[in-house]
């Protein structure tokens, strides 16, 4: 039995629990994203756990890193093998990973990419999935003045996952980047959570 949370496109959850698989390159910040998502959950009372695959982190090779969300204690301990939600912040990983691996036929993906799902669909032959797109790298770039797109592919999970009302999001980031950065730097990274919420886009 599986349930679903009301939300504009649905979150894959079994008995409350969400599994998030994150496929990026190092330096893109998909480490502190998954983190981010993590925390997140901690402040609407549920349980969590983010980790990275371990492995070398050096920059521009490809990582991977896990996030579960749930109602109920986490009793798993290994790695995301079957996730309902994939996200890819590099989309040139599409052509050499199976980012889809375990995944069900209606998992949610996510890719930050310039193009419409649909192009992604074709250009990398992606098999199955929910597919979602946002230009992330952009999008940061313009408002964070950093091309690290791990900010914004949060403010895009957050719309079509429903997992946490995109205030919460915002108060999150206010106090927790309140603590460690500039109030121009939090801004930015409001303003790049914010625009995602509103750019990404889904077949």
């Amino acid at each position: 039995m599986s349930t679903t949370r009301t939300s504009e496109a649905g979150d894959r959850t079994g008995e409350g629990l969400t599994e998030i698989r994150w496929h990026a390159r190092g330096g893109q910040g998909a480490v502190t994203a998954a983190k981010m998502v993590a925390e997140l959950a901690l402040g609407q009372g549920k349980h969590f756990q983010a980790f990275p695959e371990y492995g070398p982190e050096r920059s521009g090779a490809p990582i991977v890193a896990f996030t579960r969300v749930s109602d109920e204690p986490i009793q798993i301990y290994s790695g995301v093998e079957h996730p309902g939600i994939v996200v890819v912040l590099d989309p040139s990983l599409l052509s050499n990973i199976d980012v889809m691996k375990g995944a069900p036929d209606d998992a949610i993906v996510l890719v930050n990419s310039e193009m419409a799902p649909a192009e992604v669909r074709r250009k990398y032959g992606l098999k199955g999935g929910r597919l979602f797109t946002v230009p992330a790298t952009r999008i940061a770039a313009e408002t964070i003045r950093r091309p690290i797109p791990n900010t914004p592919m949060v403010g895009a999970l957050t719309r079509i996952t429903g997992l946490f009302p995109i205030d919460k999001v915002v108060e999150f980031l206010r106090a927790d980047f309140g603590k460690k950065f500039p109030p121009k730097v939090v801004e930015g990274n409001i303003a790049a959570i914010m625009r995602a919420y509103e750019e990404v886009q889904g077949e």
